[in-house]
Order: structure tokens, then sequence, then C-alpha cells
């Protein structure tokens, strides 16, 4: 039996979920079980705790086959348990290094009281820590244990479950349970606590409170459900009323009641507003029936709206409240005319066009910071054109690329008059990257973020552990990213990331990457076309180079002597070689052209036709390794400087030991491995089906047609995946090349 057993309710926060299990799991106290609920959640979060129940036998995972809320949740949990203390964590929190051992010793030292009640600190999206501003009432003053009444400002503290262990045979005893509906924890936690005999405090952080920008709190969500707080008093007084022994109890209880009506009053983000006097009256209700006898009100204001409550006196209440909303009405209006003044400097033009109606049947795309025509936005564009033809698609192009823009393309320029006409008016707006700070969201504008890779990388607000890597003001992005309403995401792996980095309301699109769908639906005349157009001759084999941008590198020098590479691997090898967009061109790879078997691809308009045309990738930490393992062709990671890089960007895996197949770390290494044939072996190929499975999830050829069905056309049923086993790909360059000849 373990000492412990912890109960984790999960529901939507698989963005999350891998840093709450990664606390519990690496404490160094391991006499503990993880009782893991999955409650239904849509998104990726039961397949994560199957992963980790997988790796770690203390994870014990129960999959709901309907969702329960969190306290049913919490009550499947406890079914299971088997510890002699049960902790509560939320699946977005985390535990603090040494909290268990923290936990353990107490509960020993203390002599196995029926209740410990530990500290915690709230963490914000910013990287802010706040201390819990009861945390004195955590100090160790007396007795090791003592009942409630002895220390009675502990009812002061946040009334929650996971800041306490509680011993099991006094939760069997008292046969607590967690009710279903909003605040459920208030009748567990304050009939616990005046039940207890034997309470201890541990003055220790042992549980971080995550604060997120957006969502996660339903307790923030404007409902009905709020009208729940008055079934969780009324089980309360229920207690009260079948324990006389805890009457003395009734005021301060009454007292916890009345503020908590209060709060939910007093927040705009709780009640609707046509269910305000409602609520109001229903409290007012409870108020009178509940009061106990000689109950005297707190002073100040505080004072005067329980009165109000008293005299049921919504009238009085609402007038007072209207009046702090006028105060901050004109505060807001002082902002906005600062605001407008602001975006004057977008120019009048373009505030003219803001006050025009929106163009419903009008889609405007960028990429790459509006460099060239390509990537997820185009093959959406050329979706669009297919199943949605009466929508007008334009491009935003810098003017320094409009003559690489595609024939038969509608362009406007970056900074004309017909762009910001675009930006104001178009119904859509389609990008792989975000667009410039001075975009006004609109009401009734969709902005769909494509995304263009799935990250190794960190990204977002994980970038600030790494500022060697940026000088990103992360306050900007995360007011960029609030325009997004639908985020693409080409796995769960990177929609975990995403909706953790990006911490804003927006929709995850689990589709698989758009671009990529040609590598699914690509034929032989297709890569034979392709190699044509590179000059690729039947029975060359191509290895394409794509190295990623290094933060510590000025410009794009291959760490690879390419010419010597070329001279090892033989006259029927040629390289494409292609840079990092960041870096632009480079004289060190045009010196090389002369030779011919090495190849400058660094500025085709097109990287899915490279993939098309090559036999095998090497890459360092590029994204492209995640695009072309939908081909199943071979992958090489050559990674010279893998400590740097993970130091100074930081990663999300250790790409050496999961590589998409073989690794050379060195450049005699990889001529080794190109020579033996070694990465195209059993081994490579077994790493790159692992690899394939995990990160090619949702590539399965219809990724464009989800996104304009659910984007453009509205339609809310997905398209079913075709079956991992049962996908097709393009053809490898040799197998192409046999389908002509056999025809």
């Amino acid at each position: 039996m373990p000492r412990l057993s912890l109960v984790i309710p999960v529901y939507k926060v698989q963005g999350y979920l891998a840093e709450c299990l990664d606390s519990v799991l690496g404490q160094d106290y391991t006499d503990f079980e993880v009782i893991a609920v999955d409650d239904c959640s849509p998104d990726g979060s039961g397949a994560i705790l199957d992963e980790y129940a997988e790796r770690d036998a203390r994870v014990h995972v129960i999959h709901l086959t309907e969702n329960v809320g969190l306290g049913r949740a919490r009550n499947a949990g406890m079914e299971k348990v088997q510890g002699d203390y049960v902790l509560f964590l939320d699946s977005d929190d985390t535990l603090t290094a040494g909290a268990l051992r923290a936990i353990a010793e107490r509960l020993e030292a203390a002599g196995d009281p029926e209740i410990l009640v530990y500290d915690y600190a709230r963490s914000y999206w910013d990287g802010r820590v706040r201390p819990n501003q009861r945390a004195e009432l955590l100090q160790p003053d007396g007795p090791e244990t003592f009942p409630l009444s002895e220390r009675p400002k502990l009812l002061d503290l946040l009334q929650i479950v996971w800041n306490k262990a509680y011993r099991r045979d006094f939760v069997l005893r008292h046969e607590l349970t967690f009710p279903p509906g909003y605040y459920e924890d208030a009748p567990w936690t304050f009939c616990s606590m005046i039940s207890a005999e034997r309470i201890a405090v541990l003055n220790r952080v042992c549980v971080m409170y995550r604060q997120r920008r957006e969502g996660g709190n339903i307790l923030k969500t404007v409902s009905r459900k709020h009208f729940d707080v008055f079934d969780q008093y009324r089980r309360v007084f229920d207690y009260l009323d079948a324990h006389p022994e805890f009457a003395q109890w009734r005021g301060p209880l009454f007292r916890k009641m009345v503020d908590h009506f209060l709060t939910i009053l007093d927040r705009p983000d709780r009640l609707p507003a046509d269910a305000r006097a409602e609520f109001f009256h229903r409290a007012s209700a409870d108020y009178r029936a509940r009061l106990p006898e000689g109950f005297q009100r707190p002073g100040g204001g505080r004072g005067h709206k329980y009165a109000l409550l008293e005299k049921d006196a919504y009238a009085a209440m609402a007038g007072a409240t209207a009046a702090v909303k006028l105060r901050k009405a004109v505060r807001t209006r002082t902002r906005t005319a600062v605001n407008r003044s602001k975006r004057s400097a977008m120019g009048v033009y373009y505030q003219s066009q803001l006050r025009l109606p929106l163009d419903e049947n009008l889609a405007l795309f960028s990429a790459y910071w509006s460099r060239s025509v390509s990537c997820n936005p185009a093959a959406i564009d050329a979706e669009l054109a297919r199943l949605a033809p009466h929508v007008r698609r334009v491009w935003a192009v810098r003017p320094d690329a409009v003559d690489r823009v595609p024939e038969g393309v509608r362009y406007v320029r970056v900074g004309s008059k017909e762009y910001w006409a675009a930006l104001a008016r178009a119904k859509y707006l389609v990008n792989n990257v975000n667009f410039a700070d001075s975009v006004v969201k609109r009401e009734g504008q969709i902005h769909l973020q494509t995304h263009h890779g799935t990250p190794l990388k960190t990204m977002g607000l994980d970038q600030r552990k790494y500022p060697a890597s940026t000088d990103m003001d992360f306050d900007k992005l995360l007011e960029r990213c609030d325009r997004w309403d639908f985020s693409v995401s080409s796995n769960r792996f990177s929609t975990a990331v995403w909706e953790r980095v990006y911490p804003c309301s927006y929709v995850s699109l689990e589709t698989g990457y758009p671009r990529n769908d040609v590598l699914v639906n690509g034929t032989s005349d297709d890569v034979r076309r392709a190699r044509a157009a590179l000059g690729l001759a039947d029975g060359t084999r191509a290895f394409l180079y794509m190295p990623t941008h290094r933060e510590y590198q000025p410009g794009f020098v291959p760490s690879l002597d390419l010419a010597r590479l070329a001279d090892e691997l033989g006259p029927d090898v040629t390289l494409l070689v292609r840079g990092h967009y960041f870096y632009g061109g480079s004289a060190h790879v045009a010196e090389l052209r002369r030779s011919g078997r090495i190849v400058d691809v660094s500025g085709h308009p097109r990287v899915e036709e490279l993939y098309l045309a090559a036999d095998a990738l090497i890459t360092d930490y590029s994204s492209a390794m995640f695009d072309y393992a939908v081909l199943d062709r071979p992958i090489i990671i050559y990674a010279p400087d893998w400590d740097i890089y993970s130091a100074v960007r930081g990663t999300y895996f250790n790409l050496l030991q999961e590589a998409p197949g073989a690794v050379a770390t060195s450049q005699a290494e990889l001529i080794h491995l190109l020579g033996s044939d070694e990465y195209r072996g059993p081994d490579a190929t077994a790493r790159r089906d692992a690899f394939r499975r995990r990160f090619c999830e949702f590539d399965d050829g219809r990724a464009a047609e989800r996104v304009v069905r659910r984007v453009f056309l509205g339609e809310t049923e997905p398209l079913p995946f075709v079956p991992f086993a049962e996908r097709s790909h393009a053809p490898a360059p040799a197998q192409a090349l046999a389908a002509v000849e056999r025809a």
C-alpha cells in the first residue's frame, strides 16, 4: 500500500498535463500512486495519460465514458485509491520540488493527523509568482495537531481541496464525497475541516497554482451554473443540521456563505446580465433563512452589502454597481481615445476602411511575413478555389517579392492602399505567422493561423526561459495571438505546445498540415516532374540538405564541407542545399554550384516539390524532418552542435534519442552513414516509423479540405482520418521511375 495517493482529474489540459505529471513523478519521495481520471476529455489528454501509465507503474488511469465534471471525477478517482492519505491536484497545476517528501515527513512528525494543510503560490503565465497572502496562518504555533476551534482563522484560507492531505480512513468514516456542479470544493472543505479532531499545518509551498491567461477556470465563465453555489451551501448547512455538535460553526460558515454570494455578484465574469436580479433574490432568501441568532455584520462597505442582502434591496445594490461601472466606463473611454490616437499612425485611409462593412466573400492570405505564396496558406488557397470558388482570394506580398508571385495569383503590395483595404474588409485573414501589430481585429473577422512547422525548438512563452535566443516582446506577441480564431495543428504534440505557449482563446484545428497533402497524394508523374525541374537525371540519388537557423550565427555557413561531401558520395549523387529563409542567399553555396552536383535550392518557391524530388533528407533541427517523414523516406540527422543549440534555444525533446532515422554528430560519421547505406537500414527504418506515428498522425492528404470545410464553409462534423496503416504517400524516385518504365 502506498503512503500517499494523488487523485488528478483531467479535462482539456493537454498543453499542461505533461508538466503536471512530470512534477509528480519527478519527486524525490517515491511512496505514492497517481490515480488520473480522464473526464471524457475531447483533446489528447487521455492519450497522454496512457503514455505515462505505460512508462510508470505508479500511474493508474481511469477513462470515464461521459463528462461528469470535476467533483464527480474526483469521486471516481477516490474509489480506486489505496494510500494512507488522499491528496488532490488539478491537472494544470504542479508540485514543487521535494513537496511530497515534506508532506510525508510532516505527517509522520505530527502523528498521522486527519488533515494536513500546506501552502501554495500562484504562478502566472507571464512568469510572475505571487505567494499566498494568508500564508501566516500556516506558521507552526502551539501543538502539533489541533481541532479547528483552536485555530479558526484557517477558515480564511482559500477553501480548496488541493492544499490538503486527508487521511483515507477519516474520509471513509465521514463519508466525504464531492457533489456535482460548480463550487464543489465548499461542502467537502468546510465539512471536513469542522469534523477533524486532529489538523496539522505545513508552512511550505507545495503546489504552484497556475493562473492561465485564457481559459482553464470554469468559474470565470459567464453562466447560470453559478447558481450551483446555493445547492453547495445547502449541503453545508444540511451537514450542520445533522451534526448539532458543530453548532458553533453556524456563524463563521454563514459569513463564508454570504461572502461567497457577494463575490459572485461583484464579478462581471460570472452571471449573465438577465440573471443577476434572480441570483440576488435567491441569495437574500438564503441569507434570511440561515441568519444565526446574534450575528454581527462586518463593518464598512462589506457590511452595507450584507444589509442590502438582508433587506432584499436589489435596486439599491444595482444602483451602487451602476455607479462603479460608470466610473470604469469613463476610464475605458479615456484609454480608447489614447488607443485611437496611436492607431492614427496606421493612416487615415485604413481607419476609413475599418468603418466600411466586411466583405463576406474576401480572403486575404500571407506567408512568411509576405515573402512568398507558399506553405499552408497556399494549400488552403488552392482548396478554397475548389470547394468555395465564390470566395475571392488575394495575397499580401512585399514589394520586393512581387516578381516571384506565380502567374494567375491576385495580390496586393504590402503598404499600398489596396493592402490596407483588404486587411480592413476581408472576412478571412490567413497567415502562417502573425500579421503586424498595427492590424485591427474587427468584429466578425476570422483569423486563421496555420503555423509553418512542428516545434522541436521552444516557441512562444517558452522562449522566456532562453533569453539568449530572442529579444521578443511577449506582451505584444500575445496581443497578436489574441486575434486568432483558429490554430491549425499537424499532430497532438503540436496542439499541446501551441495551447500552452500561445494561451489565447482560439480553437485548435487538428487537421494535419495542408502543405503536406501533396506528399500524400503525389503521383509518380509529380515526382518525375519535380526532379526534372531540378535537372536531376534518372538514376541520380538526390540528398536534400536543409539546416535550420541558429540564433548564434549571423549568416548561413553550412557546418558541412559540402565539396568534400560531394566528392565522397561520388558522381551519382547530387546535393540539394536549402538555407533557412532567414539567411537569404549564400555566397558560400553559390561558389559550389559550378561542380554541377551541388544545387542551391534556397530560393525555390515550393519546398514540397524539393521533398518529392529528394531520395533522402539531411537536416539538423529543422522542422523539415516532420514534413518529410510523411513520405516515409530516409532522414539523416546531422547534429554536430546539439549541446550548444539545445542550450541556447531549448528543445521539447532530445533529438539524438528520438530521431526520425540515423544520427551523425561529425562529418566523418555522416559520410560513413551515407556510404554504408546504414541511413536506410532496419534500425533507421524503425526509428522513422515511430517518429511518423507520433508526428504525422493527421497527415492523410485531406488537411486542406478539413480546414476549408470548418473555417470557410462552417461545417462542424470533421472528416474522418484515414487509418495510419492504410495511408499511402507519394512514391520514392526509384518507384516513380519504375512505374514509368512499366507503363
